[in-house]
């Protein structure tokens, strides 16, 4: 595989760039490094800077080292899912990151290549593993085919904001029995149902989000990722999360918030027992957004927000 065959047209670059100021750092850290798009400009802004890579998908990992290939030992990819930074970056704890980076969005590679399961394109086998086509973790065919009515209808409601949830678990429940979901045409064919009328290119959006977010337990892995690349910051480390939808934005949102809180407890406390001072602060108090060009260039582009968090 080439650099291109994994497609990676970098989100919202210059204001990455703007935000994570790489002149000024040595040690920085791209958790999602998927084509290495972002990685290339941040390691080409500043040429004595070292960048890890992270990505869980190892097709993106071998597009990554070889697009990073020309900046010898100053670019170091490895296979691992962000919420394990603090385990698989031990060894740069004590050196301390000047920098970090988010993007939390599907790469145009998994969305086009119909084996990855993103897409609700006729025929697509309903996969959504952010790692690959195998792998130890259940495919989006095994939730829906195995959950709890209670299981799926959290994850339509919650993840998908679908208001008829309850239809949509007791839908695909009565399906499976008779025959397992194997295809987006199987849950496309059952939403319908559900809903009583054929899904708009917007609902099927929304409710494979909702499986995929729960196959990959992307919220999740988004609060412990959080917290570990916080520990890995030195000070005045910055990070910068590029989310794509409301879910993640509102959990990265309210984490810089508290974390530039000086104090965090509840308000009936006579006394302050909480850490007593702030973190850090928030390099942005409401979320940058893409440009009408860039937007115009890459319409995936669309949804992004980006914020971001320096600490104190």
């Amino acid at each position: 595989m080439n650099g291109q065959a994994f497609s990676h047209q970098p989100v919202m670059a210059e204001e990455v760039l703007k935000l994570l100021e790489p002149e000024r750092g040595h040690w920085f850290l791209d958790a999602t490094v998927g084509g290495g798009g972002h990685a290339q400009r941040i390691l080409e802004a500043n040429p004595s800077a070292t960048l890890i890579g992270l990505d869980q998908d190892t097709e993106a990992v071998a597009a990554a080292r070889e697009r990073l290939a020309g900046f010898g030992d100053r670019a170091r990819v490895m296979t691992g899912n962000f919420r394990d930074a603090a385990e698989l970056l031990e060894e740069y704890i004590d050196v301390g990151l000047d920098g970090a980076l988010l993007d939390l969005g599907v790469s145009s590679h998994q969305i086009d290549t119909m084996a990855r399961g993103f897409s609700f394109r006729r025929g697509t086998p309903l996969n959504m593993r952010m790692g690959g086509t195998t792998g130890g973790w259940r495919t989006a065919a095994d939730l829906l085919n195995t959950a709890s009515e209670e299981e799926l209808g959290k994850i339509f409601r919650d993840y998908g904001e679908e208001r008829k949830w309850r239809g949509m678990s007791r839908e695909i429940a009565r399906r499976r029995q008779q025959k397992p979901l194997r295809t987006a045409d199987d849950l496309v064919a059952a939403a319908s149902t559900a809903l009583w009328r054929p899904l708009s290119p917007r609902d099927k959006a929304r409710l494979f989000q909702a499986v995929r977010i729960a196959v990959n337990e992307e919220l999740e892995a988004l609060r412990d990722g959080l917290d570990a690349i916080a520990r890995l910051l030195k000070t005045e480390g910055r990070l910068v999360v590029i989310s794509y939808h409301s879910l993640e934005d509102r959990i990265v949102k309210e984490t810089f918030r508290e974390w530039s809180r000086e104090c965090v407890c509840p308000p009936e406390l006579p006394i302050c027992t909480c850490r007593g001072h702030a973190l850090g602060h928030r390099l942005t108090k409401k979320p940058m957004r893409p440009t009408e060009t860039e937007v115009s260039a890459n319409p995936r582009a669309r949804s992004a927000r980006l914020r971001g968090w320096i600490r104190g």
